[in-house]
Protein backbone atom coordinates (compact mmCIF):
# COMPACT_ATOMS: atom_id res chain seq x y z
CA UNK A 1 0.00 0.00 0.00
CA UNK A 2 2.99 2.36 0.70
CA UNK A 3 6.45 2.10 -0.23
CA UNK A 4 8.12 -1.43 0.38
CA UNK A 5 10.27 -1.26 3.60
CA UNK A 6 11.09 -3.72 5.66
CA UNK A 7 8.81 -5.06 8.63
CA UNK A 8 9.21 -2.57 12.05
CA UNK A 9 7.77 -2.97 15.74
CA UNK A 10 7.73 0.21 17.23
CA UNK A 11 6.78 1.96 20.27
CA UNK A 12 5.81 5.61 21.28
CA UNK A 13 8.70 6.93 23.43
CA UNK A 14 10.41 3.89 23.15
CA UNK A 15 13.41 6.04 22.49
CA UNK A 16 14.26 6.46 26.80
CA UNK A 17 15.92 3.79 26.95
CA UNK A 18 19.78 3.48 27.50
CA UNK A 19 22.49 5.41 26.69
CA UNK A 20 25.97 6.10 27.60
CA UNK A 21 26.25 7.56 31.18
CA UNK A 22 27.46 11.45 30.13
CA UNK A 23 24.43 11.76 28.33
CA UNK A 24 21.62 13.19 29.95
CA UNK A 25 18.73 10.55 31.04
CA UNK A 26 15.01 10.54 32.16
CA UNK A 27 14.45 8.62 35.46
CA UNK A 28 12.67 4.94 35.00
CA UNK A 29 9.15 5.29 33.64
CA UNK A 30 6.19 4.46 35.59
CA UNK A 31 5.02 1.00 36.17
CA UNK A 32 1.76 1.20 35.14
CA UNK A 33 3.34 1.49 31.42
CA UNK A 34 3.82 -0.99 28.82
CA UNK A 35 6.68 -3.44 29.99
CA UNK A 36 8.89 -2.77 26.40
CA UNK A 37 8.15 1.25 26.28
CA UNK A 38 8.31 4.21 28.18
CA UNK A 39 4.90 5.54 28.86
CA UNK A 40 3.08 6.47 25.76
CA UNK A 41 1.03 8.80 27.56
CA UNK A 42 3.71 11.16 26.43
CA UNK A 43 2.62 10.96 23.00
CA UNK A 44 0.74 14.28 22.75
CA UNK A 45 1.07 16.30 26.58
CA UNK A 46 3.96 18.25 27.81
CA UNK A 47 6.61 16.52 29.62
CA UNK A 48 7.59 17.81 32.83
CA UNK A 49 9.73 16.09 35.76
CA UNK A 50 8.32 13.87 37.92
CA UNK A 51 8.49 13.08 41.33
CA UNK A 52 11.66 11.66 42.72
CA UNK A 53 9.79 8.41 43.85
CA UNK A 54 8.38 8.64 40.45
CA UNK A 55 4.55 7.60 42.17
CA UNK A 56 1.82 8.51 40.38
CA UNK A 57 -0.56 11.39 40.74
CA UNK A 58 -3.35 11.46 43.08
CA UNK A 59 -6.67 12.54 40.68
CA UNK A 60 -7.97 15.70 42.78
CA UNK A 61 -10.98 15.90 44.64
CA UNK A 62 -12.76 17.66 41.33
CA UNK A 63 -11.31 15.00 39.12
CA UNK A 64 -12.92 12.57 41.76
CA UNK A 65 -16.63 14.10 40.65
CA UNK A 66 -16.39 15.82 44.10
CA UNK A 67 -17.55 19.07 44.88
CA UNK A 68 -17.91 20.06 40.79
CA UNK A 69 -20.00 22.65 40.04
CA UNK A 70 -22.48 22.20 36.98
CA UNK A 71 -21.16 22.80 33.60
CA UNK A 72 -22.75 25.76 31.78
CA UNK A 73 -25.76 24.90 29.73
CA UNK A 74 -25.68 23.81 25.90
CA UNK A 75 -24.36 27.08 23.92
CA UNK A 76 -25.19 27.64 20.40
CA UNK A 77 -24.27 30.74 18.67
CA UNK A 78 -24.10 31.92 14.94
CA UNK A 79 -20.69 32.75 14.15
CA UNK A 80 -18.50 33.69 10.58
CA UNK A 81 -15.32 34.08 9.00
CA UNK A 82 -14.23 35.98 6.68
CA UNK A 83 -11.12 34.42 4.63
CA UNK A 84 -9.31 34.83 1.58
CA UNK A 85 -11.22 33.91 -0.66
CA UNK A 86 -14.25 32.84 0.84
CA UNK A 87 -16.49 33.45 3.83
CA UNK A 88 -18.21 31.11 5.92
CA UNK A 89 -21.28 31.25 8.00
CA UNK A 90 -22.07 28.82 10.91
CA UNK A 91 -23.35 27.51 14.00
CA UNK A 92 -21.04 26.71 17.00
CA UNK A 93 -22.60 24.38 19.65
CA UNK A 94 -21.05 23.59 23.09
CA UNK A 95 -22.85 20.90 24.25
CA UNK A 96 -22.18 18.10 27.03
CA UNK A 97 -22.81 14.23 26.90
CA UNK A 98 -23.11 12.45 29.84
CA UNK A 99 -21.87 8.74 29.92
CA UNK A 100 -24.08 6.79 32.64
CA UNK A 101 -22.69 3.10 33.27
CA UNK A 102 -25.34 0.04 32.84
CA UNK A 103 -27.36 0.81 35.64
CA UNK A 104 -27.98 4.37 34.43
CA UNK A 105 -25.59 5.77 37.12
CA UNK A 106 -23.55 8.84 35.50
CA UNK A 107 -19.99 8.50 35.29
CA UNK A 108 -18.98 11.35 33.20
CA UNK A 109 -19.68 14.49 31.86
CA UNK A 110 -18.03 14.72 28.10
CA UNK A 111 -17.91 18.53 26.71
CA UNK A 112 -18.36 18.85 22.22
CA UNK A 113 -17.62 21.86 20.59
CA UNK A 114 -19.13 21.49 17.05
CA UNK A 115 -19.04 23.83 14.04
CA UNK A 116 -21.96 23.41 11.32
CA UNK A 117 -21.88 25.31 8.32
CA UNK A 118 -24.74 27.02 7.38
CA UNK A 119 -27.03 25.88 4.18
CA UNK A 120 -25.48 22.62 4.11
CA UNK A 121 -28.09 19.31 3.43
CA UNK A 122 -27.04 17.31 6.82
CA UNK A 123 -27.84 14.18 5.00
CA UNK A 124 -25.10 14.73 2.68
CA UNK A 125 -23.22 16.77 4.59
CA UNK A 126 -19.53 14.90 6.00
CA UNK A 127 -18.67 15.39 9.72
CA UNK A 128 -15.76 14.54 11.19
CA UNK A 129 -14.50 14.42 15.16
CA UNK A 130 -11.80 15.22 16.40
CA UNK A 131 -9.56 13.96 19.17
CA UNK A 132 -6.23 14.80 20.87
CA UNK A 133 -3.72 12.25 22.44
CA UNK A 134 -2.08 11.96 25.74
CA UNK A 135 -3.89 10.00 26.63
CA UNK A 136 -4.69 13.56 29.05
CA UNK A 137 -4.86 15.85 25.55
CA UNK A 138 -7.38 18.25 25.10
CA UNK A 139 -8.96 18.82 21.62
CA UNK A 140 -7.41 22.54 22.01
CA UNK A 141 -4.14 21.38 19.79
CA UNK A 142 -5.99 20.31 16.94
CA UNK A 143 -8.39 23.03 17.21
CA UNK A 144 -6.63 25.88 17.62
CA UNK A 145 -3.62 24.86 15.78
CA UNK A 146 -4.66 22.86 12.84
CA UNK A 147 -8.48 22.81 11.43
CA UNK A 148 -10.66 24.80 13.62
CA UNK A 149 -12.33 28.56 12.26
CA UNK A 150 -9.96 30.40 14.38
CA UNK A 151 -6.14 29.59 14.67
CA UNK A 152 -3.84 30.74 17.26
CA UNK A 153 -0.15 31.23 15.01
CA UNK A 154 2.68 28.84 16.41
CA UNK A 155 5.85 30.06 14.95
CA UNK A 156 7.75 31.68 17.45
CA UNK A 157 5.27 31.02 20.10
CA UNK A 158 6.73 30.94 23.45
CA UNK A 159 4.42 31.36 27.08
CA UNK A 160 4.44 35.54 27.29
CA UNK A 161 3.40 35.32 23.75
CA UNK A 162 0.05 36.50 23.06
CA UNK A 163 -2.83 34.35 22.61
CA UNK A 164 -4.73 36.08 20.07
CA UNK A 165 -6.62 33.98 17.60
CA UNK A 166 -6.59 34.56 13.77
CA UNK A 167 -9.54 33.44 11.36
CA UNK A 168 -8.11 30.10 10.05
CA UNK A 169 -7.24 29.92 6.09
CA UNK A 170 -6.50 26.59 6.52
CA UNK A 171 -10.02 25.26 8.37
CA UNK A 172 -11.86 22.52 7.02
CA UNK A 173 -15.42 23.61 7.58
CA UNK A 174 -15.58 24.08 3.97
CA UNK A 175 -15.61 20.56 3.62
CA UNK A 176 -16.95 19.06 6.49
CA UNK A 177 -18.42 19.49 9.81
CA UNK A 178 -16.54 19.39 12.90
CA UNK A 179 -16.60 18.37 16.32
CA UNK A 180 -14.07 18.52 18.88
CA UNK A 181 -14.17 15.72 21.46
CA UNK A 182 -12.16 16.01 25.04
CA UNK A 183 -12.27 12.42 26.61
CA UNK A 184 -13.37 12.80 30.66
CA UNK A 185 -10.23 14.24 32.22
CA UNK A 186 -8.85 16.79 29.36
CA UNK A 187 -10.19 19.98 28.37
CA UNK A 188 -13.15 20.83 30.48
CA UNK A 189 -14.54 17.15 30.18
CA UNK A 190 -14.62 15.25 33.64
CA UNK A 191 -15.40 12.27 35.94
CA UNK A 192 -18.44 12.66 37.65
CA UNK A 193 -18.94 9.40 39.55
CA UNK A 194 -17.12 9.29 42.84
CA UNK A 195 -16.42 5.74 42.94
CA UNK A 196 -12.46 4.84 41.94
CA UNK A 197 -14.28 1.91 39.70
CA UNK A 198 -15.40 4.67 36.93
CA UNK A 199 -12.27 6.09 36.72
CA UNK A 200 -10.36 3.15 36.29
CA UNK A 201 -12.84 2.53 33.60
CA UNK A 202 -12.52 5.18 31.65
CA UNK A 203 -9.24 6.37 32.26
CA UNK A 204 -8.05 3.12 30.24
CA UNK A 205 -7.00 1.51 26.54
CA UNK A 206 -10.39 -0.18 26.09
CA UNK A 207 -12.66 1.87 28.60
CA UNK A 208 -11.97 5.12 26.58
CA UNK A 209 -12.63 3.75 23.41
CA UNK A 210 -16.25 2.16 24.77
CA UNK A 211 -16.82 5.12 26.10
CA UNK A 212 -15.85 7.94 23.30
CA UNK A 213 -17.92 5.81 21.23
CA UNK A 214 -20.96 5.89 23.09
CA UNK A 215 -20.40 9.78 22.21
CA UNK A 216 -19.93 9.59 18.76
CA UNK A 217 -22.86 7.97 18.46
CA UNK A 218 -24.77 9.87 21.26
CA UNK A 219 -23.91 13.14 19.17
CA UNK A 220 -25.17 12.01 15.67
CA UNK A 221 -28.54 10.84 17.03
CA UNK A 222 -28.66 14.10 19.25
CA UNK A 223 -28.38 16.11 16.17
CA UNK A 224 -29.85 13.77 13.24
CA UNK A 225 -26.66 12.90 11.55
CA UNK A 226 -26.57 9.42 11.23
CA UNK A 227 -26.62 9.34 7.47
CA UNK A 228 -24.03 11.78 7.27
CA UNK A 229 -20.54 10.22 5.59
CA UNK A 230 -18.60 10.20 9.29
CA UNK A 231 -14.61 10.49 9.61
CA UNK A 232 -12.35 10.44 12.77
CA UNK A 233 -9.36 12.71 13.11
CA UNK A 234 -7.04 12.00 15.63
CA UNK A 235 -3.39 13.13 16.52
CA UNK A 236 -0.84 11.05 18.45
CA UNK A 237 -2.90 8.84 20.79
CA UNK A 238 -5.63 9.86 19.02
CA UNK A 239 -4.04 8.47 16.13
CA UNK A 240 -3.98 5.42 18.30
CA UNK A 241 -7.94 5.74 19.40
CA UNK A 242 -8.93 5.96 15.26
CA UNK A 243 -8.89 2.15 14.17
CA UNK A 244 -10.15 1.25 17.74
CA UNK A 245 -12.77 3.70 17.14
CA UNK A 246 -13.98 2.89 14.18
CA UNK A 247 -14.46 -1.21 14.76
CA UNK A 248 -15.53 -0.13 18.25
CA UNK A 249 -18.45 2.34 16.22
CA UNK A 250 -18.93 -0.34 13.64
CA UNK A 251 -19.59 -3.72 15.80
CA UNK A 252 -21.03 -2.25 19.17
CA UNK A 253 -22.77 0.83 17.99
CA UNK A 254 -24.00 0.72 14.58
CA UNK A 255 -21.77 3.27 12.89
CA UNK A 256 -20.02 3.21 10.20
CA UNK A 257 -16.96 5.70 9.28
CA UNK A 258 -16.20 6.02 6.03
CA UNK A 259 -12.48 7.02 6.82
CA UNK A 260 -9.56 7.76 9.12
CA UNK A 261 -6.88 10.74 8.85
CA UNK A 262 -4.42 10.21 11.72
CA UNK A 263 -1.65 12.83 12.20
CA UNK A 264 1.53 11.69 14.20
CA UNK A 265 -0.26 8.32 15.09
CA UNK A 266 1.33 5.93 17.84
CA UNK A 267 0.10 2.73 16.11
CA UNK A 268 1.93 -0.19 18.16
CA UNK A 269 3.95 0.60 22.12
CA UNK A 270 5.73 -3.11 21.75
CA UNK A 271 9.51 -2.35 20.58
CA UNK A 272 12.61 -3.91 21.32
CA UNK A 273 16.21 -1.69 20.88
CA UNK A 274 16.94 -2.16 17.22
CA UNK A 275 13.88 -1.88 15.93
CA UNK A 276 13.27 2.00 17.71
CA UNK A 277 17.00 2.83 16.72
CA UNK A 278 15.93 2.37 13.10
CA UNK A 279 12.20 4.15 13.29
CA UNK A 280 14.30 7.37 14.90
CA UNK A 281 17.66 7.69 12.78
CA UNK A 282 15.77 9.55 9.83
CA UNK A 283 14.37 12.20 12.07
CA UNK A 284 17.62 12.55 13.20
CA UNK A 285 19.23 13.09 9.98
CA UNK A 286 16.21 15.09 8.89
CA UNK A 287 16.66 17.61 11.66
CA UNK A 288 20.47 17.70 10.40
CA UNK A 289 20.08 18.32 7.01
CA UNK A 290 17.16 21.26 7.42
CA UNK A 291 20.17 23.35 9.45
CA UNK A 292 21.10 24.10 5.42
CA UNK A 293 17.73 24.38 4.07
CA UNK A 294 14.01 22.94 2.87
CA UNK A 295 14.46 19.31 3.45
CA UNK A 296 11.50 17.07 1.47
CA UNK A 297 10.90 13.49 2.15
CA UNK A 298 12.44 12.26 -1.45
CA UNK A 299 15.51 13.74 0.16
CA UNK A 300 16.04 11.32 3.07
CA UNK A 301 15.71 8.11 0.89
CA UNK A 302 19.38 7.25 1.21
CA UNK A 303 18.74 7.34 4.82
CA UNK A 304 15.67 5.30 4.67
CA UNK A 305 17.54 2.62 2.92
CA UNK A 306 20.23 2.70 5.23
CA UNK A 307 18.09 2.51 8.17
CA UNK A 308 16.18 -0.29 7.19
CA UNK A 309 18.81 -1.94 5.55
CA UNK A 310 22.62 -2.19 6.58
CA UNK A 311 21.90 -0.15 10.32
CA UNK A 312 19.70 -2.99 10.97
CA UNK A 313 21.84 -5.45 10.15
CA UNK A 314 24.77 -3.98 11.51
CA UNK A 315 22.59 -3.67 14.57
CA UNK A 316 21.53 -6.73 15.17
CA UNK A 317 25.42 -7.83 15.14
CA UNK A 318 25.67 -6.59 18.48
CA UNK A 319 28.21 -3.84 20.05
CA UNK A 320 30.51 -7.29 20.48
CA UNK A 321 30.70 -6.84 16.93
CA UNK A 322 33.64 -4.02 16.20
CA UNK A 323 33.63 -4.08 12.40
CA UNK A 324 30.11 -3.52 12.56
CA UNK A 325 30.07 -1.04 15.56
CA UNK A 326 32.65 0.91 13.31
CA UNK A 327 30.32 1.13 10.29
CA UNK A 328 27.76 2.01 12.32
CA UNK A 329 29.71 4.86 14.14
CA UNK A 330 30.84 6.66 10.82
CA UNK A 331 27.55 6.65 9.34
CA UNK A 332 25.21 7.69 11.70
CA UNK A 333 27.72 10.48 13.06
CA UNK A 334 27.65 11.85 9.74
CA UNK A 335 23.91 11.74 9.25
CA UNK A 336 23.10 13.25 12.00
CA UNK A 337 25.88 15.76 12.97
CA UNK A 338 26.65 13.98 16.24
CA UNK A 339 30.07 14.39 17.74
CA UNK A 340 32.11 11.08 16.51
CA UNK A 341 33.92 10.35 19.52
CA UNK A 342 29.98 10.98 21.05
CA UNK A 343 28.56 8.62 18.66
CA UNK A 344 31.93 6.24 19.20
CA UNK A 345 30.56 6.08 23.38
CA UNK A 346 26.78 4.88 22.13
CA UNK A 347 28.04 2.27 19.76
CA UNK A 348 25.96 4.11 17.15
CA UNK A 349 22.83 3.85 19.42
CA UNK A 350 21.58 6.75 19.71
CA UNK A 351 18.32 7.54 22.48
CA UNK A 352 15.82 10.16 21.47
CA UNK A 353 16.93 12.31 24.54
CA UNK A 354 20.43 11.73 23.79
CA UNK A 355 19.83 13.66 21.02
CA UNK A 356 17.66 16.09 22.32
CA UNK A 357 20.87 17.01 24.49
CA UNK A 358 23.43 17.12 21.82
CA UNK A 359 22.28 17.81 18.93
CA UNK A 360 22.48 21.52 19.82
CA UNK A 361 25.08 21.63 22.80
CA UNK A 362 27.90 23.91 21.01
CA UNK A 363 24.86 26.56 21.44
CA UNK A 364 23.85 25.58 24.70
CA UNK A 365 20.39 24.70 23.40
CA UNK A 366 18.49 21.49 23.75
CA UNK A 367 15.48 20.05 21.03
CA UNK A 368 11.96 19.81 21.53
CA UNK A 369 10.71 16.12 21.16
CA UNK A 370 8.01 17.53 19.12
CA UNK A 371 10.31 18.78 16.65
CA UNK A 372 13.80 18.07 16.70
CA UNK A 373 14.22 21.83 14.84
CA UNK A 374 12.63 23.64 17.53
CA UNK A 375 15.05 24.58 20.26
CA UNK A 376 15.57 26.69 23.68
CA UNK A 377 18.35 27.09 26.14
CA UNK A 378 19.49 24.07 28.76
CA UNK A 379 19.34 25.42 31.97
CA UNK A 380 21.29 22.79 33.51
CA UNK A 381 23.90 22.39 30.40
CA UNK A 382 26.55 20.70 32.97
CA UNK A 383 24.15 18.34 35.09
CA UNK A 384 24.76 14.66 34.40
CA UNK A 385 20.78 13.89 34.53
CA UNK A 386 19.01 16.95 32.31
CA UNK A 387 15.75 18.58 33.34
CA UNK A 388 14.26 21.02 31.14
CA UNK A 389 11.08 22.73 30.16
CA UNK A 390 10.37 21.48 26.22
CA UNK A 391 10.26 24.37 23.82
CA UNK A 392 6.65 22.83 22.29
CA UNK A 393 5.09 21.21 25.00
CA UNK A 394 5.60 23.67 27.66
CA UNK A 395 6.46 26.21 25.66
CA UNK A 396 3.00 26.33 23.73
CA UNK A 397 0.56 25.61 27.04
CA UNK A 398 0.46 29.00 28.10
CA UNK A 399 -0.81 30.46 25.02
CA UNK A 400 -2.88 27.54 23.70
CA UNK A 401 -4.86 27.38 27.63
CA UNK A 402 -5.44 31.18 27.59
CA UNK A 403 -6.40 31.18 23.73
CA UNK A 404 -9.10 28.15 24.15
CA UNK A 405 -10.07 29.47 27.65
CA UNK A 406 -11.40 33.07 25.96
CA UNK A 407 -12.90 31.33 23.03
CA UNK A 408 -15.34 29.54 25.00
CA UNK A 409 -16.33 32.47 27.40
CA UNK A 410 -16.20 35.33 25.44
CA UNK A 411 -16.88 34.03 21.04
CA UNK A 412 -18.87 30.76 21.67
CA UNK A 413 -20.94 32.12 25.26
CA UNK A 414 -19.64 29.33 27.21
CA UNK A 415 -18.44 30.58 30.23
CA UNK A 416 -16.81 28.61 33.18
CA UNK A 417 -14.60 29.13 35.53
CA UNK A 418 -13.05 25.57 35.54
CA UNK A 419 -9.87 24.75 34.79
CA UNK A 420 -9.13 23.89 31.08
CA UNK A 421 -7.04 20.66 30.98
CA UNK A 422 -4.94 20.61 28.03
CA UNK A 423 -3.10 18.22 29.12
CA UNK A 424 -3.81 16.54 32.43
CA UNK A 425 -0.75 15.15 34.10
CA UNK A 426 -3.19 12.81 36.14
CA UNK A 427 -4.55 11.41 33.69
CA UNK A 428 -1.40 10.00 32.19
CA UNK A 429 0.19 9.24 35.23
CA UNK A 430 -3.48 7.14 36.25
CA UNK A 431 -3.90 5.60 32.89
CA UNK A 432 -4.25 1.58 32.67
CA UNK A 433 -2.21 0.35 29.93
CA UNK A 434 -3.39 -3.37 29.87
CA UNK A 435 -1.41 -6.50 30.43
CA UNK A 436 2.29 -5.43 30.52
CA UNK A 437 3.32 -8.99 28.43
CA UNK A 438 0.83 -7.52 25.44
CA UNK A 439 1.41 -3.91 25.02
CA UNK A 440 -1.29 -1.82 23.08
CA UNK A 441 -1.52 -1.30 19.38
CA UNK A 442 -4.40 -0.22 16.59
CA UNK A 443 -2.79 -1.75 13.52
CA UNK A 444 -4.73 -4.96 14.01
CA UNK A 445 -8.00 -3.16 14.13
CA UNK A 446 -6.36 -0.68 11.14
CA UNK A 447 -5.97 -4.03 9.73
CA UNK A 448 -9.80 -5.70 10.36
CA UNK A 449 -11.37 -2.26 9.06
CA UNK A 450 -9.54 -2.48 5.97
CA UNK A 451 -10.62 -6.47 5.17
CA UNK A 452 -14.06 -5.72 6.41
CA UNK A 453 -15.34 -2.45 4.88
CA UNK A 454 -13.92 -1.66 0.57
CA UNK A 455 -14.66 1.50 0.98
CA UNK A 456 -12.71 2.34 4.18
CA UNK A 457 -10.14 4.98 3.41
CA UNK A 458 -6.69 6.07 5.91
CA UNK A 459 -4.82 8.90 5.80
CA UNK A 460 -1.74 9.38 7.92
CA UNK A 461 0.66 12.07 8.36
CA UNK A 462 4.07 12.77 10.01
CA UNK A 463 6.46 15.14 10.52
CA UNK A 464 9.90 14.50 9.12
CA UNK A 465 11.84 15.55 12.23
CA UNK A 466 8.86 14.59 14.91
CA UNK A 467 11.67 12.48 17.58
CA UNK A 468 8.16 11.37 19.41
CA UNK A 469 6.54 9.29 16.68
CA UNK A 470 8.64 8.75 14.12
CA UNK A 471 7.42 8.83 10.43
CA UNK A 472 9.98 6.05 8.86
CA UNK A 473 8.59 3.58 11.86
CA UNK A 474 5.11 3.99 11.27
CA UNK A 475 5.96 3.68 7.21
CA UNK A 476 7.51 0.69 8.10
CA UNK A 477 4.73 -0.78 10.11
CA UNK A 478 1.84 0.22 7.53
CA UNK A 479 4.18 -1.50 4.77
CA UNK A 480 3.03 -4.93 6.60
CA UNK A 481 -0.66 -4.23 5.94
CA UNK A 482 -1.56 -5.88 2.13
CA UNK A 483 -3.92 -4.01 -0.12
CA UNK A 484 -7.78 -5.66 0.82
CA UNK A 485 -9.31 -4.70 -3.25
CA UNK A 486 -8.10 -1.69 -5.03
CA UNK A 487 -4.97 -0.26 -3.78
CA UNK A 488 -4.32 3.51 -2.52
CA UNK A 489 -7.24 3.11 0.57
CA UNK A 490 -4.11 3.34 3.20
CA UNK A 491 -1.91 6.13 2.17
CA UNK A 492 0.77 8.12 4.12
CA UNK A 493 1.97 11.47 3.81
CA UNK A 494 5.45 12.71 5.28
CA UNK A 495 5.99 16.66 4.94
CA UNK A 496 8.19 19.38 6.52
CA UNK A 497 8.29 19.86 10.71
CA UNK A 498 7.33 17.54 13.54
CA UNK A 499 5.05 15.72 15.55
CA UNK A 500 2.74 19.21 15.19
CA UNK A 501 3.78 19.10 11.34
CA UNK A 502 0.63 21.77 11.19
CA UNK A 503 2.83 24.77 13.08
CA UNK A 504 4.19 25.18 9.71
CA UNK A 505 2.38 27.25 7.03
CA UNK A 506 3.53 24.82 4.18
CA UNK A 507 2.31 21.75 5.81
CA UNK A 508 -0.66 22.69 7.36
CA UNK A 509 -1.79 23.75 3.53
CA UNK A 510 -0.76 20.54 2.54
CA UNK A 511 -2.89 18.50 5.05
CA UNK A 512 -5.67 20.29 4.50
CA UNK A 513 -5.76 19.46 0.54
CA UNK A 514 -4.71 16.25 0.90
CA UNK A 515 -7.98 15.83 3.66
CA UNK A 516 -10.23 18.09 1.30
CA UNK A 517 -9.20 15.29 -1.44
CA UNK A 518 -10.25 12.21 0.74
CA UNK A 519 -13.20 13.26 2.45
CA UNK A 520 -15.07 15.06 -0.91
CA UNK A 521 -13.57 12.32 -3.28
CA UNK A 522 -15.67 9.97 -1.16
CA UNK A 523 -18.72 11.86 -2.55
CA UNK A 524 -18.24 11.94 -6.02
Amino acid sequence: MIAKFSRLAFGLTIALFGAAPVIAQEPPASTNAPSLAAPPARAQRPMRARDETGAPAEPSKAQAGEGLKPLPADSTTKQSVSLADRSLNFKAIVATIRITNEKGAPQADVVTTAYLLDGADPRKRPVTFVFNGGPGAGSAWLQLGAVGPWRLPMSGLSPSSPPNLVENEETWLDFTDLVFIDPPGTGYSRIVAQDEEARKELWSVNGDIEALSVVVRRWLADNDRMISPKYVLGESYGGFRGPRLAEALATQQGVGLNGLVLISPALDFSASEPFYLVARLPSFAAAFRERRGKVTREDMADVEQYAGHDYLIDLLAGPGDAAATARIVDRVSALTGLDRALVKQLDGRIAKNAFQREFDRAEGKVTAFYDATVTAYDPEPSDYFGRWLDPIAEGFAAPFTSAIVELYNDRLGWKTDARYELTNEAVERGWSWGAPARPPESLGALRRMLALDPNFKVLVFHGLTDLQTPYFGTQLQLRQIPDFGPPGRLTLKVYGGGHMLYSRDESRKALREDARKLIDGARS
